[in-house]
């Protein structure tokens, strides 16, 4: 099968549903993002119809494989947890759902490691060999690892038990918020405590920080003191996107 250069990426997420049409070629969005806000009962239904509504609303990619990212470990296409969403996802053949719904075929994997996905291919962790970590911190901290290109999925650092705490409770941006820490206090209190632990179990060549504070990275990474060399995302919050359509288009072509 020839090597596809378009993809379609749905990133699902707690409080919005986006996608769009993707080069696969330069990892550049095609045409303008859709969102629409994840409705409160987000059953797999209701997020279903979504989902189909926004790959309808790209003709240009029709026919094309769709990826859809999880907030929650999936295997296989099943959804395991859903800490953000309703539960009665769990257990969820989503990839099935989403074929059903959408008419075609469909990737669904993890919402961080589809953003590592992306950063591997187009971003900071290109051409990057051995042990890369992305960590994308946000209400919660999801985590990605990827060995010499390759992506080890499902992996749930942000989890870590931590000086009798589960990690992203404390070391989240989302924490950073609710306790109105100033970036230096997080960074050099909560963070940097988060990052040493998990570089002396990965010891990662590099890590790579996501989500939507990576966009002001220059006010917290230079503050942290970890021997790890440690980079913002380069593509911001289309990594998801991005990444879920890249997966969809190798599952076709591999």
């Amino acid at each position: 099968m020839s090597q596809l250069t378009t993809g379609l990426g749905i990133d699902i997420g707690g409080s919005g549903i986006k996608g769009a049409p993707v080069d696969l070629t330069t990892g550049e969005f095609l045409k303008e993002r859709m969102k629409v806000l994840t409705p409160d009962r987000s059953d797999p239904e209701a997020v279903a119809e979504i989902v189909h509504g926004i790959a309808e609303h790209f003709p240009e990619a029709a026919g094309m494989p769709l990826g859809v990212t999880f907030p929650g470990v999936v295997q296989g296409g099943v959804v395991r947890t859903a800490a953000n969403l309703d539960k009665s996802w769990i257990d969820t053949d989503a990839r099935s759902l989403f074929a059903e719904a959408t008419g075609r075929p469909v990737r669904v994997l993890n919402d961080a490691d589809a953003a590592a996905v992306a950063e591997t291919r187009y971003g900071a962790a290109k051409d990057v060999p051995g042990v890369v970590l992305m960590t994308t911190l946000g209400t919660g901290i999801g985590t990605a690892l990827v060995v010499d290109g390759r992506l080890v999925p499902n992996t749930e650092f942000g989890h870590l038990e931590i000086d009798g705490h589960d990690a992203e409770t404390r070391a989240s941006s989302g924490a950073k918020e609710r306790e109105a820490l100033s970036y230096r206090e997080w960074a050099t209190e909560r963070l940097q405590r988060y990052y040493r632990v998990v570089e002396d179990l990965l010891w990662p060549d590099l890590i790579v920080v996501g989500g939507g504070v990576s966009r002001k990275a220059e006010k917290f990474l230079p503050l942290l003191d970890i021997r790890t060399p440690v980079v913002a995302a380069s593509l911001l919050n289309t990594a998801g996107i991005v990444g879920a359509a890249l997966a969809a288009a190798e599952s076709e072509t591999g």
